[in-house]
């Protein structure tokens, strides 16, 4: 039990996707203007990304692997995540318009989003069994919605704040974006994967 939440807690804060490896930006850029989009995002980012790595795992090591087809890893990763992504569209189109809206063209880049394919790959290349697999992702998912929603929430209280006219939008945003990451690289070398 101590082994996961180890690993967890590492995808979470010491090892996290946007912050530390600096992976998934476009999304993170682009829907921190709003904190109710980046919390939306970051619920549909972590459950895409938990059902993707999990039925990635079951693709992996009860079809890739024993049929020694592992060249075709990340296609199938690929397809399996433009799936779910597809999936998801249709669901908050159906239920949620108005977050549909506002994520735009957002929820389609989560398919092609590099931290939703890096999770499945590394858990791949790490070996994990089903239970770390899950787990990871998890922790993945909530890392990208912790970065994701603190973001948001330091962008908004800017837009009261007196920004110089050349720092305003992106240039305030990449400051921003660097202090983050300089707080969580505070962590890093506590808990490796």
């Amino acid at each position: 039990m101590r082994e996961y939440l180890m690993l967890f807690i590492s995808a979470v804060v010491v090892n996290n996707f946007v912050l530390t490896r600096f992976l998934g930006l476009c999304i993170f850029f682009g829907v921190s203007k709003n904190l109710n989009a980046s919390v939306g995002m970051g619920m549909a980012v972590t459950s895409v990304m938990t059902m993707s790595s999990a039925l990635a795992w079951l693709v992996h090591h009860f079809v890739l692997v024993p049929y020694k087809l592992t060249f075709l890893t990340t296609c199938v990763f690929v397809l399996l995540i433009a799936s779910f992504v597809q999936l998801l569209e249709m669901i908050i189109k159906k239920q949620a318009p108005a977050l549909y809206n506002m994520w735009g063209i957002y929820l389609l880049l989560i398919a092609t989003n590099c931290v939703v394919l890096g999770v499945p790959l590394l858990n791949a290349d790490s070996g994990f069994s089903f239970g770390k697999s899950v787990v990871h992702a998890i922790g993945s998912g909530m890392g990208f919605a912790l970065a994701i929603i603190l973001m948001a929430s330091l962008r908004e209280k800017l837009r009261l704040a007196d920004v110089p006219k050349p720092l305003e939008g992106l240039g305030i945003a990449f400051i921003l974006a660097g202090m983050l990451a300089l707080s969580f690289l505070g962590f890093s070398g506590m808990i490796s994967l």
